[in-house]
């Protein structure tokens, strides 16, 4: 038996931040990072609440939001005593507003409250999942947080909010789209609903991404990579995803790349491991029927499972060279030395990594330390 559940309501299209004018005498918490802050979108939203509202703004969120941010929002919260919090940001401002309002609840610090999602780049799809990475800065790991307590409520996709978002963070944001949507599509927990948002999700991000990039300005661009965020989103909070993230939060912790650019380095290599391709002379394994029919789906040469991926692998590389992404963790530039003194480390907590579990094809450490040892 599958349960399958979508417990977030959505607004989209031109005009979805009127949604806000809807709430009247609630008191909302609302939490971001000090560049929402001073860019305009702050003022842009809150030009949508009535004056009935009180307002309380967190914009301490940093990149990867560590343990110490989610408690000082945490009592920030709890001495406002919000009716209402509202997300406004990329994943890492949605992620830090998941923890306060999971250890909030925990510590009976913050009541059972409406949580609301604004995001402000289309990556993370975190504003339909009750997934979030919370980072333990002594340790250098990242840890899941998976808790129907932090699903939002509702998420307002107001593609205007991304428009002109600088076109580095579009290819990393609009790369980790694609990962999510390959890693749910081949994850043991896939089924036949995560498939059909999975697969949208990718004929989006190879239609429109580059668009996105090169023009910026570009609404209907924008909002399609916004809709496939949201979509990848909603297909991995149904069927997890694997080794590839397993590994990106392992390393993102302690090389401290962006998330979306390291999943793009890690993505050809993973493909090639699950797909019994990895080690010269292996044979496709059943997961590589699963890449050739989205090869196919995209008008990929696939005339058999071994040139599916091989395809498949192809464009995601060809598409990450032409939004000028790094395909290598030493083109990145990473130190070769720092590289090899943290990688038996990295494999160890990938292992133990929540994302592992599904992965549709068991890992062991060598196995991810090879991965590792090609992506660099």
């Amino acid at each position: 038996m599958e349960k399958i559940r979508f417990g977030t309501i959505l607004y989209t299209g031109e005009d979805s931040l009127e949604r806000l004018t809807e709430f009247k005498d609630e008191k909302i918490f609302i939490v971001t990072d000090p560049f929402i802050d001073k860019s305009g979108i702050l003022e842009k939203v809150r030009s949508y609440i009535t004056s009935s509202v009180e307002t309380k703004v967190f914009s301490e969120v940093v990149p990867d939001p560590p343990i110490d941010t989610i408690i000082l929002g945490i009592s920030e919260a709890e001495s406002f005593n919000p009716t209402i919090i509202i997300a406004l940001g990329g994943g890492s401002a949605i992620d830090a507003a998941k923890g306060i309002l999971y250890f909030g609840k925990q510590s009976k610090k913050i009541n059972n409250i409406p949580f609301v999602v604004i995001p402000t780049t289309s990556g993370s799809g975190s504003e339909v999942t009750n997934f979030a990475i919370i980072t333990d800065a002594e340790k250098k790991a990242k840890y899941p947080l998976i808790a129907d307590d932090i699903l939002p409520n509702e998420a307002i996709l107001d593609a205007s909010l991304v428009t002109g978002l600088p076109p580095v963070q579009t290819a990393d944001t609009g790369i980790d789209v694609l990962t999510h949507a390959i890693e749910a599509y081949v994850s043991t927990k896939s089924n036949d609903i995560s498939d059909a948002l999975a697969e949208k999700s990718i004929v989006y991000v190879f239609e429109y991404l580059e668009r996105a990039y090169k023009y910026p300005d570009d609404l209907i661009s924008r909002n399609k990579m916004h809709i496939a965020s949201c979509m990848a989103g909603l297909a991995f909070n149904q069927a997890s995803l694997g080794i590839n993230h397993s590994i990106a939060h392992a390393a993102g912790a302690r090389f401290h790349i962006a998330h979306g650019r390291l999943n793009g380095i890690l993505l050809p290599h993973v493909i090639r491991y699950n797909s019994g391709m990895g080690i010269d002379g292996n044979k496709p394994l059943d997961t590589a029927r699963k890449y050739t029919k989205l090869a196919k789906i995209l008008g990929l040469n696939a005339n058999s499972p071994r040139m599916g991926v091989r395809s498949m692998v192809n464009a995601i590389v060809s598409l990450e060279k032409r939004l000028n992404m790094p395909t290598s963790l030493s083109e990145w530039g990473l130190n070769k030395d720092d590289f090899k003194l943290q990688k038996s480390i990295i494999a160890e907590d990938s292992l133990t990594d929540r994302c592992t579990k599904t992965n549709p094809v068991k890992v062991n450490k060598e196995d991810i330390e090879s991965i590792l040892d090609k992506a660099y």
